[in-house]
């Protein structure tokens, strides 16, 4: 957790690709509406805007201990 608190400009770059990404796979996806290709474009969107959401809170996240 703390790699990602001193990498600040690292995790901005990350979650806005996954972010795009993600909205992009979603929306192309739903084109395709009816055709199972586009059921799992729409999946593949969903994980990424997931795994951004995860690296976003990840530096807030309190140590186990």
């Amino acid at each position: 957790m703390k790699f990602w608190k001193e990498h600040a400009n690292l995790r901005l770059i990350i979650i806005t690709v996954f972010f795009v990404a993600g909205l992009a796979l979603v929306i192309g996806g739903w084109k395709l509406t009816g055709k199972l290709l586009g059921l799992g474009l729409m999946i593949l969107g969903l994980i990424l805007l997931l795994a951004a959401l995860l690296i976003y809170n990840k530096p807030f996240e309190d140590p186990r201990r």
